[in-house]
């Protein structure tokens, strides 16, 4: 039988999509449990150095005295595959271990409910973002986790995973298929002592991916619990994940009570 360890400290987690607010939440909440960081955006390097800033201020006011955890930073356009790939090479590189923690949160969706009005080139870019880049990270990661025996993979998936939500089919695709993986990765993973989960979320404010709940009638009407999410409650389900390993091939539902069926 393997031997339990869910301790974080001190491992390297690659966050995708670092500069939004669930990836910036999910960021904070691994390092102040003392966890290094390689953090990869597309276009919002400014976000990402305030992100390094606010992080290393709160380390140092929250652990007077300790040397904080390293955080890396890296530009990559999640829907090429050269990009891609490289991530993980240059976490390597700038933290000198390999990738155990992948959280794989960077994602595309483009609002377009009606089939007939979705371009062939969208349904492909949303594809290759939401779901050949989890896999080609993953791909990248894997390696490294097998050798010693411990590593987690959380991808951030979403309602629409399941067939509902306010997007079109390219977008429930993407992340019906990112789920549908993480379920097969899991049955082949855990004998490597590798979990493979997933947080779907709904409704969740501040990250730009939907329009405020003040401004749309019935929005938030419409969620039981009434109010959106925010991205530290994602972020507290991938915290979870990472300190939880008996918890495999789940996709945990985040979404206010609103229901999937």
């Amino acid at each position: 039988m393997s031997s339990i360890d869910n301790n974080v400290a001190g491992r390297l987690a690659l966050i995708t999509g670092a500069s939004g607010g669930i990836g910036r939440s999910c960021a904070r909440e691994l390092y102040l449990q003392h966890v290094h960081l390689a953090l990869s955006y597309n276009s919002n390097k400014d976000g990402v150095i305030s992100l390094i800033k606010n992080l290393l201020e709160e380390y140092s006011r929250r652990y007077p005295g300790r040397t904080p955890p390293l955080i890396s930073y890296h530009r990559a356009d999640l829907s090429n595959v050269e990009e891609t790939l490289k991530l993980a090479e240059e976490a390597r590189g700038q933290h000198s271990k390999g990738v155990d923690i992948l959280v794989a949160n960077a994602g595309f969706g483009k609002r377009i409910t009606d089939i007939e009005d979705i371009p062939l080139e969208v349904f492909e870019h949303t594809l290759n973002v939401n779901l050949r880049s989890p896999f080609l990270l993953a791909k990248s990661v894997v390696g490294n986790m097998k050798k010693q025996q411990w590593g987690r993979i959380i991808f951030v998936s979403s309602i629409a995973a399941y067939g509902v939500g306010l997007n079109g089919c390219h977008y429930a695709a993407s992340k019906g298929g990112l789920t549908s993986m993480m379920k097969n990765l899991s049955s082949r993973l855990a004998e490597f002592n590798i979990t493979v989960n997933d947080v779907s979320p709904a409704m969740i404010g501040d990250t730009g991916l939907i329009p405020s709940g003040d401004h749309v009638p019935g929005l938030v009407d419409s969620i039981p619990l009434g109010r959106l999410g925010v991205p530290q409650e994602v972020a507290n389900v991938v915290s979870m994940f990472c300190s939880t390993g008996y918890m495999t091939g789940q996709s945990v539902l985040l979404a206010g009570g609103l229901n999937h069926k």
